[in-house]
């Protein structure tokens, strides 16, 4: 059994969409209540999925310009609190925690870690949509882009996330899925954990994280290695 002792009083920050929970459901269907209503064709999954890990407007954006829209950025101001709206109407329709998250979030709090969401998402929404999902509980902060000086991949976000948290960053770990994540970890100079099942433009695998994992029950091993200093792997 692997000892659990390095997670006392660590910092665990994790992102929301693409890692703690499968949202590509509800906010492409949002996205799509939106192109159809403007006149465009709807976006498959596999179309818009890569699009989430930077956020709602960079979704809706992307959304437009595939679509056809010869000003996405100009419809995209326009059309943004429509499509909020939409969206926290049908938050967790779909959305569910990936296999195991819950699991490992127990572990980790049982552990002494301190758990921070530190997410592109609005907070507002964020917390709506983990209470929704019985898991905002698990969580000391949840730490949206409109709660910070500068959105991740800046390090300002996660620094402040553990900042809010109580954490220490020489302590602390990111798990992402995507890019930003990996920007934000390397800019902060913490370890960072990348999933391959999440949203992201760039392979997870191609971000060079300490280490990749493909499913959660990795997780909470993956955690006490980096904390204890071991050598990165894959």
């Amino acid at each position: 059994m692997t000892d659990l002792t390095a997670l006392d009083g660590a910092t665990i920050a994790f992102d929301l969409d693409g890692t703690l929970v499968e949202s590509a459901p509800d906010l492409i269907g949002a996205v799509n209540a939106i192109l159809v209503a403007e006149g465009y064709e709807p976006l498959t999954y596999d179309e818009g999925r890569p699009y989430i890990s930077r956020g709602a407007r960079w979704l809706l954006q992307r959304s437009l310009d595939i679509a056809g829209e010869p000003e996405p950025a100009v419809r995209t101001a326009a059309l943004f609190g429509r499509f909020i709206s939409y969206y926290s109407e049908h938050i967790a329709d779909e959305t569910r925690p990936f296999p195991g998250a819950i699991d490992t979030l127990k572990t980790l709090r049982g552990a002494g870690a301190r758990l921070v969401v530190c997410t592109n998402k609005p907070t507002a929404l964020s917390r709506s949509l983990l209470t929704r999902l019985d898991m905002a509980g698990f969580f000391d902060g949840i730490v949206g882009l409109d709660a910070v000086t500068a959105a991740k991949p800046n390090a300002a976000h996660l620094i402040e996330a553990v900042e809010a948290v109580g954490g220490d960053l020489a302590r602390t770990v990111m798990i992402g899925d995507a890019d930003i994540d990996a920007g934000a970890a390397r800019a902060a100079g913490t370890p960072l954990i990348l999933f391959s099942f999440g949203y992201t433009e760039v392979p997870a695998a191609d971000l060079a994280p300490d280490i990749l994992l493909h499913r959660y029950d990795g997780v909470v091993d993956a955690c006490v290695a980096l904390l204890n200093g071991r050598p990165s792997t894959n």
